[in-house]
C-alpha cells in the first residue's frame, strides 16, 4: 500500500540520556497518550491524542529519521475522541500491505452513538474505528458496538498481515449482572481488511467480570494467533489479570489468569503486549508494580518484576529490537494530569541489564510509547 502522506515536518531532537539505550522524542503541539508501531521497512506510525481530555481528536505522524510528518487526522468528526483516565486514548495496527487501524473509544458527542444503556436510557458511547486510504486520509469513523453498551475502559485493536482485523472492549448486553461483574470482553472481526466487521461477539465466557476503567491489549502474532490481555472484576474485588489466545481468527479463545491482584476498588491500568521472535510477551501493573511474562496457556514461566522500587508504577510498555533486546517501560508517580517520571529498563540478549528514569515534571503524566526502529535502535515517544 504506497501512502501519499504530506511533506515532512515538526523537526525532532532526539535526545540522548546518559546511559540510556534509546532516543527521546516528545509529541507535536503538546500531545498525549502516544501509540507507536514500526513497519517492516523500519518507519514508525504514531497516533496521539490533543485537545479537551472529554472531547479531543486525534492524530496519525510518521518518524522518518529526525522528522515527523505532518500530521493528518484520524477522526472525521471533531471532537469525537476521548483522554479522560489516561486509559481510553487511540490504538493503532498495521495490517494487511501496510494499512494503518485506528480504534479508540468515542466521546459523549461521537456520532454515531453507541446502543441505548438500558440502566440509563440513554445512549452510550461509541467503539470507534477508522482505517487509512491509499491517498494518506483516514476513512469516515464508524461505530462496532451494535449489541453492547457500557463502553467504558479502554479498547484495542489488532491486525494482521492476511486482512484480518480485530477490534475488541469490554461491555455488556441487556440482563447481564449489574456491575461489573456484568461486564465482558467482547470481538468486532473483519476478514477484509476492516471495509467490513460482523456484529461484535462474546471473546470468552470465563465469567471473571471486567474492571470498568481499566484499558485492554490486543495483539496478533505472526503465526496468525490472536492475544488479548483484560483485567477482571470478580465479585468486584478480584482485579486479576488475564490472557486470553485464539488460533482461529477470533471465533473462539481459551484463557489464562496470568496475575491476582484483590483490590476494592478500579485501579485504571493499562497493558501492552509484544512478539520476540517466537514468543509473545505481555506487560501489565499489579499493585504499584510492573511484570511482564510469556503469554502461553498453560503453565509457563514466572513472570518477572521491573527493577525493585516504591512508587505508583503504571502503564508499561515493552518493545524488541532485532537483536533481541528488550526495552520495558512505565510511569512512575504519575496520575491523571499528575507529573511524574517514566522509569526504564533494558534487557539485552546477553543477560545483562540496565536501567533508569526520565524525569520532566508536569510533562511525564501520560502514559509514553516505546518502538524499536529498523536499526535496531530504540524511540521512546511521550
Amino acid at each position: 500500500m504506497n501512502l501519499r502522506l504530506p511533506s515532512l515536518a515538526f523537526s525532532l531532537s532526539f535526545l540522548a540520556h546518559a546511559g540510556a539505550p534509546f532516543s527521546t522524542l516528545r509529541l507535536p503541539e503538546s500531545g498525549i497518550q502516544p501509540q507507536a508501531i514500526a513497519d517492516d521497512a523500519g518507519t514508525i506510525h504514531v497516533v496521539y491524542f490533543k485537545g479537551d481530555p472529554k472531547a479531543g481528536d486525534l492524530y496519525y505522524v510518521q518518524v522518518k529519521g529526525t522528522r515527523f510528518t505532518s500530521a493528518v487526522r484520524v477522526n472525521s468528526q471533531a471532537g469525537s475522541a476521548i483522554a479522560m483516565g489516561t486509559i481510553r486514548g487511540a490504538q493503532v495496527a498495521l495490517g494487511k500491505a501496510g494499512r494503518v487501524h485506528v480504534a479508540w473509544n468515542g466521546s459523549s458527542a461521537a456520532m454515531p452513538k453507541g446502543p441505548v444503556n438500558p440502566e440509563s436510557g440513554d445512549a452510550g458511547s461509541p467503539m470507534l474505528y477508522s482505517r487509512m486510504d491509499a491517498s494518506g486520509v483516514f476513512e469516515p469513523q464508524r461505530n462496532l458496538m451494535k449489541k453492547t453498551f457500557g463502553l467504558d475502559g479502554g479498547g484495542s485493536i489488532a491486525a494482521d498481515r492476511d486482512g484480518n482485523v480485530y477490534v475488541v472492549w469490554h461491555g455488556k448486553l441487556p440482563g447481564a449482572a449489574k456491575g461489573e461483574v456484568g461486564r465482558q470482553m467482547w470481538i468486532a472481526a473483519s476478514g477484509d481488511s476492516g471495509k467490513t466487521f460482523a456484529d461484535e461477539k462474546a471473546a470468552w465466557n470465563g465469567n471473571v467480570g471486567a474492571c470498568g476503567c481499566c484499558g485492554t491489549a490486543a495483539f496478533a502474532a505472526k503465526n496468525g494467533d490472536l492475544y488479548l490481555l483484560f483485567r477482571s472484576a470478580t465479585e468486584e474485588v478480584h482485579r486479576d489479570i488475564y490472557m486470553l489466545r485464539s488460533s482461529n481468527h477470533g471465533a473462539s479463545f481459551e484463557g489464562r489468569l496470568l496475575d491476582r491482584w484483590d483490590i476494592n476498588a478500579c485501579p485504571m491500568s493499562s497493558m501492552s503486549i509484544v512478539q520476540d521472535g517466537a514468543s509473545v510477551t505481555g506487560s501489565w501493573e499489579t499493585a504499584g508494580q510492573v511484570f511482564h511474562a510469556p503469554l502461553i496457556l498453560g503453565k509457563g514461566p514466572a513472570k518477572k518484576q521491573a527493577p525493585d522500587g516504591e512508587g505508583k508504577r503504571k502503564h508499561p510498555r515493552l518493545a524488541v529490537n532485532g537483536k533481541g533486546d528488550r526495552l520495558l517501560v512505565w510511569t512512575d508517580g504519575t496520575g491523571w494530569q499528575k507529573g511524574g517520571s517514566l522509569a526504564w529498563e533494558v534487557l539485552r540478549k546477553d543477560g545483562s541489564k540496565d536501567a533508569g528514569a526520565i524525569s520532566d515534571g508536569a510533562a511525564v503524566w501520560s502514559f509514553a510509547a516505546v518502538v524499536a526502529g529498523g536499526d535496531g535502535r530504540f524511540v521512546l515517544i511521550y
